[in-house]
């Protein structure tokens, strides 16, 4: 066979990249959410600063060769490869999208880096800006107790009215109590 005619057929990929891919691939499918960011600058220092801070809340970073990512996310995955220019991180995780997204623009209101590409959440495509925004929301745990607080407030309510009709029998009572102690006495 010759070089040329190996060229255009299909491609063979060495069993060490056939594993980053698997990888790349098992890692994309379990994750909740994606985001890629440009790591160009990132000393190693900063760069296990930000693994530290993202394993705190569930998430991971690894740095991927476009290509693999690209070729990774072809079969099942978001189509991000627009974004596949220059140093890719991805950054990925199972927890709260929010404080991923938080993290990372707190991170880089800190050091201007890494650079927000995009990401995907729940299968949609997000752009930079819309991370951003992610970020601005409240995390889950708020959001939560937020819904927990707008429904316990009818209910806290209510009880307020029953211990004051309660309270009103009760003085209603003693009133009776002391007219009649009252009119024994006299």
């Amino acid at each position: 066979m010759t070089t040329t005619a190996k060229r255009k057929g299909a491609r063979r990929v060495r069993p060490e990249k056939a594993a980053q891919l698997a990888e790349i691939q098992d890692k994309v499918a379990a994750a909740k959410y994606l985001f890629l960011a440009d790591y160009t600058g990132l000393t190693s220092g900063r760069t296990s600063d930000l693994r530290g801070r993202l394993r705190k809340i569930g998430a991971r970073m690894q740095v991927v060769p476009n290509r693999l990512f690209r070729e990774s996310v072809k079969v099942a995955g978001p189509d991000l490869g627009a974004f596949l220019k220059g140093s890719t991180a991805m950054v990925l995780g199972t927890g709260d999208v929010t404080e991923c997204a938080k993290l990372l623009v707190q991170f880089h209101k800190e050091f201007k880096m890494p650079v927000l590409k995009a990401g995907a959440f729940e299968g949609r495509i997000l752009s930079a800006a819309d991370v951003q925004t992610i970020s601005a929301l409240p995390s889950k745990q708020v959001m939560r107790a937020i819904a927990v607080g707008t429904m316990a407030a009818p209910m806290s309510g209510l009880v307020g009215v029953l211990q004051q009709k309660l309270a009103s029998i009760v003085y209603l009572l003693k009133a009776a109590q002391e007219k009649k102690g009252q009119s024994a006495a006299a």
